[in-house]
């Protein structure tokens, strides 16, 4: 099998269309900022048509002009989503109408059964790591140095 990368720029939009006429992607993971549980080139997050978007749901979104991210909605605010991804401590902003896909499930550890994202497990862990912001740097820190392979 080849590989080729492209920039998301370029290969987001054509995802998103595929996603608007109402298919479901399977797309691998680039980036580090879902850590500590989706990995870069290691994991796959399944993307649906954004819905009503709440608080809690990982969607695609554009922050800025062909700039994409998977992120966790964090709160919205009147039109205004603010989006965080798991491995992040800073925030990003959106608008409601910037959310281009909802994240239903992933495909973690190369298994080939997804973890769907309103699965007890799925629930059990965004309940608890979302809890756990204000010691999430401390965390991530020893997620860094015990469990990536540097």
């Amino acid at each position: 099998m080849t590989t080729k990368q492209m920039p998301n720029a370029t290969f987001i939009p054509e995802v998103i269309k595929i996603i608007e006429a109402g298919h479901t992607v399977t797309l691998p993971l680039r980036g580090y900022s879902m850590r500590p549980f989706l990995e870069d080139g290691r994991d796959k997050a399944i993307l649906t048509k954004a819905k009503k978007a709440k608080a809690g749901d990982v969607v695609l979104a554009e922050i800025s002009e062909g700039n994409f991210v998977l992120h966790r909605i964090v709160n919205i605010y009147d039109d205004v989503a603010t989006l965080r991804g798991d491995g992040n401590l800073g925030v990003e902003y959106c608008h409601l109408d910037d959310i281009k896909a909802t994240a239903v499930g992933f495909y973690r550890k190369n298994k080939i059964t997804a973890d769907y994202t309103n699965g007890t497990k799925w629930l059990i862990y965004s309940w608890l790591w979302t809890r756990l912001y204000p010691i999430r740097r401390y965390l991530l820190y020893l997620h860094r140095h015990l469990f990536i392979k540097q």
